[in-house]
């Protein structure tokens, strides 16, 4: 490959970059932190064509067929994103490919942007494929291509592992250009690609089969390299570990493992046998550990007595858990900041169309699970009106288990759920509630696009990810044609008469679904003008403080209005019991 430039990217750039050099033509994925910006750039590249799914399964599937068909193919969610797709995936690993598919898995330990911290290595050793794992933007480029090499070489799916660090932080990269590639089409193959029983007891022996073959490559792998040095005592590591260590103790023996499943066991041992001590630095679960100390039980290996299973790890903490110190390097000082900056708790922007709607919720004292997305915010002061956030679309569910659990609970629960999550895993727990039987009332919250990843489009919105026009999901119609027979729609910028609706659709005795829309105000075309207190008639009652707007503080005995971020929605004037909140805004009207 011609190397014409050298680049500075994110892992997740150079993700993209490494899919187009290696001639995909085809990427899927569903936006979630931190992976989201990977189909992003890719979808700026010509020759391919990139996608959002209506969630991970989904985008799987996709990539299932154009693999099938003879494509090269990209696929990439985040680390919970595997546990939707789980179901196709370890099937998957029965049929085998057509075109190289790699399944990017984008980790995030310390749940920086995440519900859990799972540790998605287990996947790979679930679903018997390949695990590479890159420690910087060049290996996330290089490993791209040569996972799809090794899917096309052993008919497998391989799995590419990166974390948040990984994901986000920026080096150089050397790009080369585009592999062309032809795609085949389809060939028929029952015997391969049907999964009956039969065939499946067929298919099965092959992936034992070839896991002992990828074992072997694993071996003699450049991926896999041992890096000598001057004690004893020997690492292991893979992934953002590696880099870790190398600035820690830059003079230990390493054994960087890039393709990290399944083992290399020869080489594990011959490393093993120039040292005296084998530790193993890796993030969250003891994958590694745990393997190699089934390997050889008389060479000590210590990993996890050292290092704790949750969390990040970083260069101080390994610097003092394998010398006792943390200044064996010198580090340069970081510059003194001048005074202690203020907390910053995560708070809905100001104009945000969802806080209206947990004022509401607050003060009708209901049950509300929710789900995963800006809505979450909810649950923190001073709106504290969401009670349950499990995994994306279980808020529905959990509203039809509360109420089978506890029949009391009918007429006091309300579901909340967005627009891009209801699309995503929403719909199934919506029809299961009707059929159920159950009472509960549903909200959906339909800002009109996919906002804490980044405003990235979904079915609801007819925009592909690279601009195509496609018709809308029609969400009423969609409601009523799973059963739901009282679907309304409502602005949540109107207090009043958003809460009246929800009073009375709380007191009906069927399930009922509302949609609050009104577009995340980050998209809004037409600003509003900011609002402003009038000193004279405020009574520093706080009513207006209780919405939590980040425009909105005290000064001395008043409220008062930053213009500089308010974007006057107006819901601060509806609580102002004085009439002491105005501004041309209010007298404007709605804008679209």
């Amino acid at each position: 490959m011609t190397l014409h430039s050298s680049k500075l990217m994110s892992g997740n750039e150079a993700i993209a970059r490494g899919a187009y050099e290696a001639g995909v033509t085809v990427g899927t994925a569903y936006p979630g932190t931190p992976s989201t910006e990977i189909l992003e750039q890719l979808s700026r590249y010509p020759g391919l064509r990139a996608d959002w799914a209506p969630n991970e399964k989904v985008a799987l599937e996709v990539g299932i067929g154009a693999s099938l068909a003879g494509a090269r193919v990209l696929v990439a969610m985040k680390h919970v994103g595997v546990n939707v797709a789980a179901d196709p995936l370890l099937t998957f690993s029965y049929t085998g490919v057509g075109g190289g598919l790699l399944l990017v898995s984008t980790d995030d330990p310390g749940m920086h942007s995440s519900q859990n911290e799972q540790d998605n290595r287990h996947y790979a050793r679930l679903a018997k494929i390949p695990l590479l794992e890159p420690s910087d933007s060049q290996e996330a480029k290089d490993f791209v291509i040569a996972g799809l090499e090794l899917s096309e070489r052993f008919d497998t799916p391989v799995l590419l592992r990166t974390t948040t660090r990984i994901s986000h932080s920026r080096s150089l990269v050397q790009t080369g250009e585009r592999f062309a590639r032809e795609c085949r089409g389809f060939q028929k193959d029952p015997a391969k690609y049907v999964m009956l029983p039969s065939f499946a007891r067929q298919r099965r022996p092959l992936v034992e089969k070839r896991l002992e073959a990828l074992r072997r490559e694993a071996e003699s792998s450049p991926l896999n390299r041992i890096e000598k040095g001057r004690t004893g005592r020997g690492i292991i590591c893979s992934g953002v570990a590696y880099q870790y260590v190398k600035e820690a103790l830059p003079e230990e023996p390493v054994l960087k493992l890039g393709f990290s499943y399944p083992l290399p066991e020869k080489l594990i041992l011959s490393f093993a046998a120039t040292v005296e001590e084998l530790i193993i630095v890796e993030e969250l679960d003891p994958f590694l550990e745990e393997q190699i100390r089934a390997l050889q039980p008389g060479v000590p290996v210590r990993g996890k007595q050292l290092f704790p299973r949750a969390g990040e790890l970083g260069v101080k903490m390994i610097r003092q858990k394998l010398c006792g110190s943390e200044d064996t390097v010198k580090e340069r000082p970081l510059p003194q900041l001048p005074q202690e900056l203020p907390s910053r708790p995560p708070l809905l922007c100001p104009g945000c169309p969802h806080r209206g709607v947990f004022y509401a919720l607050r003060r009708l004292k209901v049950n509300v699970p929710g789900d995963i997305g800006c809505y979450t915010l909810g649950a923190l002061p001073p709106l504290e009106a969401l009670d349950t956030c499990i995994c994306m679309g279980s808020g529905i569910g959990i509203a039809v288990g509360m109420e089978r659990a506890d029949p009391d609970s009918a007429g006091h629960t309300v579901a909340v759920i967005g627009d891009s999550t209801f699309f995503h895993s929403g719909i199934t727990p919506l029809i299961d509630l009707v059929y159920s039987g159950s009472r509960a009332t549903v909200l959906i919250l339909d800002n009109r696009t996919t906002a804490m990843t980044g405003h990235q489009d979904h079915p609801g919105t007819g925009v592909t990810l690279q601009g195509e026009k496609r018709p809308p999901v029609d969400l009423e119609a969609l409601c009523r044609a799973v059963g739901v027979q009282r679907v309304f729609t409502a602005d949540p910028l109107q207090l009043r008469e958003l809460e009246t609706l929800i009073k009375t659709e709380l007191a009906a005795d069927e399930p009922s679904v509302i949609i609050a829309r009104r577009p995340c105000t980050l998209l809004e075309r037409t600003p509003r003008e900011p609002l402003q207190v009038d000193p004279q008639r405020c009574r520093d009652c706080s009513l207006c403080l209780e919405l939590g707007c980040p425009a909105l503080s005290r000064a001395g005995n008043r409220a008062v209005i930053d213009p500089t971020i308010c974007s006057g929605c107006g819901l601060c004037a509806q609580l102002c019991r004085r009439k002491a909140i105005e501004g041309s805004s209010l007298k404007e009207g709605d804008p679209d």
